[in-house]
């Protein structure tokens, strides 16, 4: 028998009531927010504050790894650093609620950043070498590492296994799949001994709120342990001068906080790939969940997974350049 849909039960009376459980009156406004993963919402109070309440996806952290979550968040604040940190409530910062594991923020506003502006690159490299400075202090005990297995041979034999590739395309993707991986563990080899640190994990543009007096860091729910280059390659865009330049731009800030081991370099172009690796997965991983098929009408065709595949034999080939150049 299928299992129900994660969050059916959590409907607009349930989220109210987490709320209100945690001491705060709500006026009825509820408005969704654009996630996937969990489910947020802006809350609005009747004091005519609003807060965002984030509902975490059944099953999928521990409560441990949900709370060095929060841990990180609140260290980073507490050392004046950007990140949206949860808020307290007699102590507690994960609450739950019919069956429902939530936090509550406090509700900031911005835009974009502007990542082809070399000062604004510049300024989010002072935010991103903060973070990393206070990273590499510690280390997570409950939260997984970034690293080939967890993002490459994981996901891709779930798709496989679960028969979401079209049959006369599973040979190609399978032969694909081996193949740029061997060419990351490759490139791996290169980079050395590369140190693990605590990173935000899913350091994009989207997770970044952009305003004049500098960034808000949201949604640290893929943090865990891995490479620097990891929080910062999502910066990059374009073709290889226009990233050499932007990289330039990102570590004129980034240095000013944080060593960068330049041996990393060779870890750009694999965790591009391995990202690409990982959306599949998770969107496969998530089909049973009404909310994918609704917005991602695209996978699970035989249109997507020419062009994944394609995608793949297109990153094989950038695996075997030179990593980009940092001027010293």
């Amino acid at each position: 028998m299928p299992h129900p849909p994660p969050y059916e039960r959590l409907t607009p009376e349930c989220i109210l009531d987490a709320v209100e459980s945690c001491g705060h009156r709500c006026d009825g406004r509820l408005t969704a927010l654009n996630s996937y993963e969990n489910r947020v919402y802006q809350v609005g109070l009747e004091d005519g504050v609003a807060l965002v309440a984030k509902f975490y996806r059944p099953a999928r952290w521990s409560g441990e790894a949900i709370l060095e979550e929060h841990a990180f968040a609140l260290e980073l604040a507490a050392r004046e650093i950007p990140v949206v940190a949860p808020i307290a409530t007699a102590g507690r910062t994960l609450h739950e609620h019919a069956g429902f594991r939530f936090a509550l923020y406090p509700r900031r506003g911005g835009r974009s950043p502007e990542l082809e502006d070399p000062a604004t690159l510049t300024r989010l490299g002072r935010f991103i070498g903060r973070i990393h400075g206070v990273g590499a202090a510690a280390g997570f005990r409950h939260r997984p590492a970034l690293d080939a297995e967890s993002f490459g041979r994981e996901p891709s034999r779930f798709v496989l296994k679960g028969s979401f590739v079209p049959g006369d395309l599973v040979a190609a993707y399978r032969s694909v799949v081996d193949d740029v991986l061997e060419r990351v563990v490759r490139c791996y080899e290169r980079a050395g001994a590369v140190r693990a640190i605590r990173l935000h994990g899913d350091c994009h543009a989207g997770n970044i709120l952009w305003t004049d007096e500098g960034a808000h860091f949201v949604d640290l729910d893929d943090a865990r342990m891995g490479p620097a280059a990891q929080d910062l390659w999502m910066c990059l865009a374009g073709e290889r001068d226009a990233m050499e330049a932007q990289l330039g731009a990102l570590m004129a800030g980034y240095r000013e906080f944080m060593d960068f081991n330049a041996d990393e370099l060779w870890l750009i172009e694999p965790l591009r790939t391995l990202r690409v690796i990982h959306y599949a997965g998770w969107l496969a991983r998530r089909w049973d969940d009404p909310a994918f098929p609704a917005n991602f009408p695209f996978f699970n065709t035989q249109r997507y997974w020419q062009d994944h595949i394609l995608a793949l034999r297109e990153q094989a080939a950038v695996l075997d350049e030179a990593p980009l150049r940092l001027d010293a």
